[in-house]
């Protein structure tokens, strides 16, 4: 069988898509992927084959972000169409001889449409529930509020991806001889979506109208080894603090605020640079900054994560059993936040309130003996092979 996965966004969107390719691969399929083009690189040392979609994601920093200027509505406008029309060509030339198509994420505007073209099955997943319109939830909100109200947000949702796309999905679909849409958002998700998510950190919610798959996290498993200069930082003293916020913006500022709290827990601190490059703020031995690592090998040798709430980093710390403190900055991470705290698996912080002091409490808290005692005991019910029912799902679907 022939398979094609596309995920467009950054290393979170991506990350998930390359770990069902990895699955399919073994049972001895061949994959394409469809990825952005910083990714490219990435998943070629893996030993796959690729086609560029969409744009890099990771924002210009330093001076470059210093000097840059929000776009304008008109650029905004002229880059979402250059977008869409990007994704339909993209897509539909990788996808060419393929028996299926996975979309990874809501916004894949392209990949249901060419399967229907094609005549080949398609399945788009996405991977949070908050993502899924439902009364549980309003759109990218935490769970629980007023039902009635969670559902008027889902109407306002799905006109606002009609007054952004309806016109420009509808205009290439036309290109493609497709009939036009009238819903993007229930055009995109379909009616039988898949919730790439763990099942005890984050439930189905009600999702009238669609039979949603659940089918667990696609992790992808990584054998990497920790760097020596790591190493040694770990092997000379107790387990460090690890903080880091991924592909999120964040100032230098905010690097000296989360060393300064950790420090005054009395732990050591392993500082992800990130995309926005956090740097030490002086030469002293309890801190260490890292570039890209294995979480996977990381994890269990720390007294917690501080992290921005991620899906996958939720999940990988989950599924290791360390504690977490959660700074969500937009999209899906509140709902993580939240999720963290209803398990009892660590504390959060909101971006607006963070400081020296809220992280320090929120160290504390998460540092307790019980909540490691707690995270310990949900590591053993956090499933590992959320890529392999996907691969089930996808063997039967082309079949």
């Amino acid at each position: 069988m022939r398979v094609l996965l596309t995920g467009v966004g950054t290393r979170g969107d991506v990350q998930p898509v390359v770990g069902l390719a990895a699955e399919m691969r073994r049972r001895g399929h061949d994959v394409r992927l469809c990825i952005p083009p910083n990714f490219i690189d990435w998943v070629g040392a893996l030993g796959f084959e690729a086609t560029p979609i969409g744009i890099a994601m990771r924002p210009p920093s330093g001076a470059a972000a210093a000097q840059a200027s929000p776009p304008t509505p008109e650029q905004i406008r002229a880059l979402v169409a250059h977008l869409v029309r990007d994704q339909f060509d993209a897509t539909a030339s990788a996808a060419e001889g393929c028996d299926a198509i996975v979309a990874g994420g809501a916004h894949q505007y392209a990949a249901r449409s060419i399967a229907e073209r094609l005549g080949i099955p398609c399945a788009v997943a996405v991977y949070a529930p908050v993502a899924l319109p439902s009364s549980d939830h309003a759109p990218g909100g935490e769970p629980g509020g007023d039902p009635e109200s969670n559902l008027r947000g889902w109407q306002g949702e799905s006109r606002s991806w009609n007054e952004r796309l309806l016109e420009r999905l509808n205009d290439n679909r036309e290109r493609l001889g497709l009939a036009p849409l009238s819903d993007v958002l229930g055009h995109v998700l379909g009616e039988a979506p898949w919730l790439a998510a763990d099942p005890v950190l984050g439930p189905l919610p009600a999702t009238p109208g669609r039979e949603v798959t659940p089918t667990g996290a696609w992790l992808l498993p990584d054998p990497t080894p920790l760097g020596p200069a790591l190493e040694a930082f770990l092997a000379a003293g107790e387990p460090p603090v690890y903080v880091g916020f991924g592909s999120m913006p964040a100032d230098q500022q905010t690097g000296r605020t989360v060393i300064e709290a950790v420090r005054a827990t009395g732990r050591r601190v392993v500082l992800s640079q990130g995309w926005a490059e956090l740097a030490r703020v002086d030469d002293a031995s309890d801190c260490t900054a890292i570039g890209d690592v294995n979480h996977q090998a990381l994890f269990p040798r720390v007294a917690a994560v501080v992290h921005h709430g991620g899906a996958g980093t939720t999940a990988t710390a989950a599924r290791v059993g360390v504690p977490q403190v959660i700074v969500p900055m937009f999209s899906d991470q509140p709902y993580w936040a939240s999720r963290v705290r209803a398990l009892a698996l660590g504390t959060s912080v909101a971006r607006g309130a963070l400081s020296a002091e809220s992280l320090l409490a929120a160290l504390r808290g998460a540092l307790d003996p019980s909540v490691a005692a707690r995270a310990a005991a949900i590591a053993g019910a956090v499933a590992v092979d959320g890529a392999a029912v996907a691969a089930d799902l996808i063997e039967r679907a082309a079949a």
